[in-house]
């Protein structure tokens, strides 16, 4: 063996060895996608109107605190998600409330001066595109901490489609797909709001002392009642503070607990800044009642008897299971906007594992018949293929192993395309040695100018199928992607299988012959 020939030799084993390496044992290195592991795949759009809203009822309502602090009392009533109308400004306090208004909210809103002291403030353009961006934003970053807090090996949470507004989530394994939805799609908005009155059974009864109105520093939230009544709950109201006293974003972390009755609750702490508000608040508050809202409902409003600094408990009528789920959106934060679902699919594990078994039925199938083709038509060169379409598969799954691509079941589809192309390359190179040998010429020299000629011809089709599987990793999604990994990937192994695994292997065997003959 000559000494070039060995470091080819050498390089084939080491591709071979660095190959099996990376994907062995497969079932820990190889990763599966949804189609074959089975699972959940979700669609969801961000309500980013929801941001909007949400910004424009803080700043309305921080806008009015202010005026009220400078006394000048007007009516601020949120028009639209973007807009929002203050009335009654009188004519002596006009130049104070424009320039008072302009440094609260000028930043954020236009103004538009309306008749007899009527203002309507409307979003900038330009910041309502930026909210909306950063609440799609936001909501993908909090639901791939809940996934990740869930425990789901290989999750894809990625934006999806052209419209912006849209997230892919896919759960491979998972199978509870309710609390799956549950979970990803709680807003998990935290209040802690000191109550002014209630509970009352009805919100009439609860608004009676202000003549059927809600004051306009307050609110009434629904809650359930501590006491049942024949095991069932009831629904009760209480009046509170507009204003929270501290958010979800105060917290530093939650966790399941019980409280004194053994039952599942939920224990919170909070950071620095929210544990300075919380003592400020419960330490001015001493024997009155502070109200746990979570998204809007009252879940406990126990009474204040000490100052409390930096944690709390959430209680109410939850099973372990809601407790613990509880505690992972409250960790994992609140969604900025509300979730829609778009797109729902569940696909079993037994669905699963028959793809992988008919893919892998597939795939031996189609290598047994091309096995006895080539071996039929080419004789012992035919081996040269086989060896080569086998490395061709070996490198290919240490690639997608070693990138932590996905299966798919189009990508087991791009596993048998490869098998066709690496066949195909193989045919062209044989069938130009035999006309290179039936013109005359020796077996070493037809092996090297079948392989010269042939080069390019395999390059340019291989150049043009990696452009076409570039393009559809590029624009597809799923397993339009998972395809096109497998495809390009299966491409570029089988250019160094068909031509310098297979041109070595006829060097190997041409080279230990005095009068070199090809069994072709």
């Amino acid at each position: 063996m000559t000494k070039n020939l060995r470091w080819k030799v050498i390089t084939i084993l080491a591709v071979t060895a660095i190959a099996v390496w990376a994907f062995y044992p497969p079932q820990q290195k190889v990763r599966l996608g949804l189609d074959l592991k089975g699972g959940v795949h979700l669609v969801l759009r961000v309500q980013t109107d929801d941001a909007l809203r949400i910004e424009t009822e803080a700043s309305s309502e921080r806008l009015r605190e202010t005026l009220s602090g400078k006394g000048i009392n007007v009516t601020i009533a949120p028009a639209s998600p973007t807009e929002f109308r203050v009335e009654g400004v009188s004519v002596d306090r006009d130049q104070e409330f424009r320039r008072t208004a302009d440094e609260e909210v000028g930043t954020v809103y236009n103004r538009e001066s309306g008749a007899r002291g009527t203002y309507v403030y409307r979003m900038k353009p330009n910041v309502a595109i930026q909210l909306r961006q950063d609440s799609v934003t936001q909501a993908l970053q909090t639901i791939e901490r809940r996934v990740n807090e869930l425990g789901v090996a290989e999750p894809i949470v990625a934006l999806h489609g052209t419209a912006a507004d849209q997230i892919l989530v896919q759960l491979p394994g998972v199978s509870d797909v309710a609390r799956a939805k549950e979970i990803i799609r709680s807003t998990a908005m935290l209040e802690l709001k000191i109550v002014e009155s209630g509970p009352a059974t009805s919100r009439e009864e609860l608004l009676k002392a202000s003549g059927g109105k809600e004051p306009p520093e307050m609110q009434v939230v629904p809650g359930v009642s501590a006491a049942t009544e024949g095991g069932r709950a009831e629904t009760v109201y209480y009046t509170v503070r507009r204003v929270a006293a501290v958010t979800g974003r105060d917290l530093r972390n939650a966790r399941p607990t019980l409280d004194e009755n053994n039952q599942p609750a939920v224990s919170f702490s909070l950071n620095r800044e929210g544990a300075r508000k919380f003592g400020t608040v419960t330490g001015a508050n001493i024997g009155r009642q502070l109200a746990i809202i979570l998204d809007g409902r009252v879940q406990s409003a126990p009474t204040i008897e000490g100052r409390i600094t930096d944690e709390g408990r959430i209680t109410g009528s939850f099973t372990q299971q809601e407790a613990a789920d509880l505690s992972l959106v409250l960790r994992s934060g609140a969604l900025p906007a509300s979730l829609t679902y778009l797109e729902e699919r569940t696909v079993g594990p037994t669905l699963g594992r028959d793809s992988i078994r008919a893919g892998v039925y597939a795939s031996i199938t189609g290598l047994l018949l091309v096995a006895l083709f080539m071996l039929a038509f080419y004789k012992l060169s035919g081996i040269n293929a086989l060896v080569s379409v086998a490395m061709n598969l070996v490198i290919l799954l240490g690639f997608m192993a070693y990138i932590g691509a996905t299966m798919t079941l189009p990508g087991i589809a791009g596993f048998i395309l490869t098998i066709g192309m690496g066949v195909d390359s193989n045919v062209l190179i044989f069938e130009r040695i035999k006309e290179e040998m039936a013109a005359g010429k020796g077996a070493r020299a037809a092996v090297a100018a079948g392989f010269d000629r042939v080069f390019l011809t395999i390059l340019d089709t291989h150049v043009a199928s990696l452009i076409a599987a570039a393009f559809l990793f590029q624009f597809g999604t799923g397993p339009i992607r998972g395809f096109a990994t497998t495809l390009f990937f299966g491409l570029l192994s089988n250019v160094f299988t068909a031509v310098f695994v297979s041109r070595t292997i006829f060097e190997m065997v041409l080279g230990r012959r005095t009068a070199a003959k090809l069994s072709i």
